[in-house]
């Protein structure tokens, strides 16, 4: 597999960050999850529910949108989201 690059980008909305994918498809069209049993089936999406301060997500085929709640600090996240994506792409 080639090797998957990560850039995370700012949002208008500071509670959410754009995490654009390089090097692998995060699968075909889009998908938004609120809560981890909406997610549950997806498994990129329950190992990033599984982050504790992951609010909601919007997974299309480059990038995901992370939504934190309000009690997280994206210093102590972005690293941890990085690394959930990471671990289930290179599966």
């Amino acid at each position: 597999m080639a090797d998957i690059k990560i850039t995370v980008q700012g949002t208008p909305n500071p509670s959410a960050a754009k995490f654009v994918v390089e090097g692998a498809a995060l699968g075909e069209g889009s998908r938004s999850y609120f809560d981890r049993e909406a997610a549950r089936g997806d498994r990129l999406a329950e190992q990033l529910f599984n982050l504790e301060g992951v609010r909601a997500l919007f997974i299309v085929d480059d990038f995901i949108t992370v939504t934190k709640t309000d009690e997280a600090e994206w210093s102590d996240l972005v690293d941890r989201v990085e690394e959930a994506i990471l671990l289930e792409l290179k599966d």
